[in-house]
């Protein structure tokens, strides 16, 4: 990172939204569905405010092993699948100046641009929400806390199959990588 230290900079904060566009086809999937639809509910609420507020909204996906895709057909794709896959497309589905990085792993900074675009963005603070939060948020937790970012990761914007899995992964990123996992407010 280029200049000041992260700690010593006054950034933005910027929202994540980590797999909710899914298509919800891998074992365990039946069991997660109904978590991932609430949180997508709670997650495009804490959207809606975070956009009034100028905040940057960046969606973090995989790529599902379509090298050739983009988010747009990623989109699409959970769209025609119907079920909770369309219910979180339908929910969360992308705006005009909202940015995307496809990611080939779990963490949405493995292999992907996403560092260099939080640099552009002067960003410091990450909202992490999305799918799952034993997984992929925990991955990207532990990449950003290792960047120094500060994060929050409201709890009732992240999903996993079983909610003891959901409840340890928050408890443990708040106690390593002193998140905030507080919910995110009821508008």
């Amino acid at each position: 990172m280029q200049g000041k230290e992260r700690s010593d900079r006054d950034g933005s904060t910027a929202l994540l939204l980590i797999d909710f566009m899914n298509p919800l086809d891998f074992d365990g999937a039946d069991a997660l569905a109904p978590h991932a639809v609430e949180a997508a509910k709670r997650a495009q609420v804490l959207r809606e405010r975070m956009r009034r507020e100028g905040a940057p909204i960046i969606y973090a996906n995989d790529n599902f092993g379509r090298w050739e895709s983009d988010f747009d057909a990623v989109v699409e794709s959970c769209i025609a699948r119907g079920g909770a896959s369309a219910a979180m497309a339908a929910l969360l589905a992308p705006q005009k100046g909202d940015r995307s990085v496809l990611k080939p792993r779990h963490s949405a900074f493995f292999g992907t641009p996403l560092e260099f675009l939080l640099d552009e963005l002067d960003v410091d603070r990450l909202v992490l929400t999305g799918l799952a939060a034993d997984s992929c948020i925990m991955f990207t937790a532990h990449d950003a806390y290792l960047r120094e970012y500060d994060l929050w990761i409201p709890a009732d914007c992240v999903a996993s199959e079983q909610e003891a899995w959901r409840r340890d992964a928050l408890a443990y990123m708040a106690r390593v990588m002193k998140a905030r996992v507080d919910p995110a407010p009821a508008d």
